[in-house]
């Protein structure tokens, strides 16, 4: 015999009524794929509002709607599947180079991201705003550069020579402001602000100088760094995508084993927190405040390295660290300052670079669109009550929204 059911009992509710119930949560992937999709939307009308073309349909859209339909769709349709095509795959594609080019260039484009972003929540989540990932980032490359072109070592010695001058580089520059930091509380962001200046500065300098410039060029840039101290292709030379991506990988790992598994991690964690809590638990906070941002320079010195040393450049230029620094701001906010989150927020990142070279090239659309995605991207993660107040989710029971970057969102 049974038990009789209370009345009051209700019954289990279904796998698939659990499933549509979490996916309309108001959890951290639901906002996530929801920012994504509001990005994608007003990049869509921006992308019809920027064609004079599409325009000049709507000054008639009364008497034929059909006509502003259609070509809004086509101009949105081939720039998105152009983005596509230029980050993942295309199907049109003949030959290997050519069906694998898109996936090589967007994983160039996120080797160097991972680092940055990785050095920006690492420090986020010991309570410090890093930013001078940049100017750590310009660091690393003048040491990776000089080393790799310098040193006479032999293939294998070379290069982890070179990687190893890059990381001292940033960890050198993350340092002066972590030590100003902990022993006279000068804050850090305007420190790493103006070190990002100097750092600028002095790839200017130094690139005019006779022991580093080219001898054989007029412009400013230094001689080119031996294949000695080259990361190795992956896929050929015809492909560029290089060792600097398993390099970003593997980081990642260091980077969630630090932050969960290890001493250090938990100390940081406890300072970033509630600094006072952890100094009266015995936690030495000075300390603390000086190794986080020795690690987050460390790791955007690397980042600065892959620009060099993997196939994006082969020599210093004033334009060969680009926005790698600023842009690691963005990642570590998209991956929610967390690092498995902020390999996927560079992998994003880096697609929508790849992606947005050939929309240019083949749609016409400029290149800087592709700046305001990610821009809108950020500002819809970023404001989550705006995301559930437009899609009416509901409040999540097991995966609660925090809005404190500190404690990793």
């Amino acid at each position: 015999m049974t038990a009789p059911k209370r009345p009051d009992e209700e019954p289990r509710p279904s796998l698939g009524r659990l499933f549509l119930d979490n996916l309309w949560a108001a959890n951290t992937v639901t906002v996530t794929l929801l920012a994504l999709v509001l990005a994608m939307v007003i990049g869509a009308i921006l992308i019809i509002v920027s064609d004079p073309e599409v325009l000049a349909t709507y000054g008639y859209i009364t008497a034929r709607p059909a006509d502003a339909l259609t070509s809004s769709w086509t101009v949105v349709s081939e720039a998105y599947a152009n983005l596509f095509k230029g980050a993942v795959f295309d199907p049109e594609a003949s030959g290997f180079t050519a069906a694998l080019g898109p996936i090589s260039e967007t994983l160039t484009y996120t080797a160097p991201l991972v680092f940055t972003g990785l050095s920006v929540a690492l420090a986020f989540r010991g309570g410090l705003f890093n930013i001078g990932a940049q100017g750590q980032a310009i660091i690393g490359v003048i040491l990776a550069a000089v080393a790799g072109f310098a040193l006479p070592l032999p293939p294998v010695l070379h290069l982890l020579v070179a990687l190893l001058a890059g990381a001292v580089g940033g960890a050198l520059w993350g340092f002066i402001p972590g030590i100003l930091k902990a022993r006279t509380g000068a804050h850090e962001v305007i420190n790493t602000i103006m070190l990002n200046y100097v750092a600028v500065y002095f790839l200017s300098w130094i690139l005019v100088q006779n022991a580093v410039k080219d001898p054989a060029r007029a412009d400013a840039i230094s001689k080119p760094v031996e294949s000695s101290a080259q990361l190795p292709r992956l896929l050929g030379a015809d492909l560029r995508v290089h060792a600097g991506i398993l390099l970003a990988v593997l980081a990642t790992w260091f980077v969630a084993w630090l932050l969960n598994r290890s001493t250090l991690g938990f100390e940081l964690r406890a300072v970033g927190a509630n600094p006072d809590a952890a100094r009266t638990a015995g936690i030495s906070v000075t300390r603390t405040y000086v190794l986080i941002m020795v690690v987050a320079g460390l790791l955007a010195g690397l980042g600065g390295s892959n620009m060099v040393l993997g196939s994006t450049a082969d020599a210093l230029t004033p334009e060969v660290i680009a926005q790698i620094g600023f842009d690691g701001i963005l990642v570590a906010l998209l991956g929610r300052v967390k690092p498995w989150g902020v390999l996927l927020a560079a992998l994003l990142f880096g697609a929508l670079q790849a992606g947005g070279n050939r929309m240019q090239s083949y749609s016409g659309i400029s290149l800087e669109l592709v700046t305001v995605l990610q821009a809108l991207i950020v500002i819809f993660i970023a404001a989550p009550a705006l995301v559930k107040a437009i899609f009416q989710l509901r409040a999540a029971r097991a995966a609660r929204l925090q809005t404190s970057l500190a404690k990793g969102w």
